[in-house]
């Protein structure tokens, strides 16, 4: 066992993360009863429909699970007090000032983690009394930090500021990248678009079988003035550039952006229309697979490359 484990009561020092409209009960519930700590993307529900969720995990999973909550999002109030209410251990927390709500949390009894881009808010985080911290480099899929610190930078810089647990994100999607990010100094690692290409991931067919069709450069980080995001170059992300060459202001990159387009994209499976969000790692990911075959084929090769690499030295 190692912190992370111990941290989470799991088996494999592995976190899927909470990603909208991929991230439900059927997921989460796998990814946990697979032997890591499955997350419900609590961004992408309405506060009744997370209820459900929460409901419907318990019931699927004998084995620990959290609530991935961007702390941005309307109905924070009344999404905190429903995994109170509803007896959830463990919240991440992420998009937001982490002393907001670990403190109400962890008086209850939760176990707090952060996620972070840069090891100055690592800091802020521990000092806010989180549990752990999830450091994401630029490589991620979704909603990202603006520094754009690659995760084999960002993970040593953290692990050098902080004592607390750390949880590396960003570009992991295999047991040799496990291994890698551990070496580094993390802990445990969290892995988001490999299990967005599983069965049991609650997007659309269309969004995952685009998850094996993206190589190198098929990804880019925009939306910068907003909220900075990894998208598929698609027609809604060319429309975006185009606009962006008429230096566009705030509202206007708003008005195009609109409402739900990450559903439109994810959830409903729009791809010329929708946000497609994954990470640079989907040009590693050529095949769509039960949780349970992902998790054990990741950790039969992060000990194979234990095995390799000390037979280097």
């Amino acid at each position: 066992m190692n912190r992370i484990t111990q941290l989470f009561n799991i088996k494999y020092p592995i976190v899927q993360g909470g990603m909208i409209w991929n991230s439900g009960y059927k997921l989460a519930s796998a990814v946990s009863n697979a032997g890591g700590l499955g997350l419900l993307g609590a961004g992408s529900m309405y506060p009744e429909v997370l209820r459900e969720h929460i409901q419907k995990c318990k019931k699927a999973t004998d084995k620990p699970f959290g609530v991935n909550v961007p702390m941005l999002y309307p109905n924070i109030e009344e999404i905190m007090n429903i995994i109170v209410e509803e007896g959830v251990k463990i919240v991440f927390t992420s998009a937001g000032n982490p002393k907001t709500w670990t403190s109400f949390l962890k008086e209850r009894g939760i176990t707090v983690v952060h996620v972070v881009s840069s090891s100055k808010f690592a800091l802020k985080a521990q000092e806010a009394g989180v549990d752990a911290v999830v450091a994401e480099g630029f490589e991620a899929g979704g909603h990202n930090g603006r520094e754009e610190t690659t995760t084999m930078t960002l993970i040593p810089m953290v692990r050098e500021n902080i004592t607390i647990p750390l949880i590396a994100a960003g570009g992991i999607a295999t047991g040799r990248g496990m291994l890698a990010a551990m070496v580094l100094g993390a802990d445990g690692v969290q892995m988001g678009s490999r299990f967005a290409a599983s069965f049991e991931s609650s997007s659309h067919d269309n969004f995952k079988q685009t998850i094996l069709e993206v190589k190198e450069g098929d990804t880019h980080l925009t939306l910068k003035e907003l909220a900075p995001v990894r998208l598929v170059k698609n027609k809604f992300y060319n429309d975006v550039q185009e606009l962006y060459a008429k230096c566009p202001t705030v509202d206007e990159l708003k008005t195009l952006l609109g409402r739900a387009r990450a559903k439109r994209g994810m959830f409903e499976g729009d791809l010329d229309e929708g946000e497609l969000e994954i990470g640079q790692i989907a040009g590693l990911i050529h095949d769509i697979k039960p949780v349970s075959q992902i998790v054990e084929e990741v950790m039969t090769e992060f000990k194979a490359a234990q095995i390799q690499v000390a037979s280097l030295l």
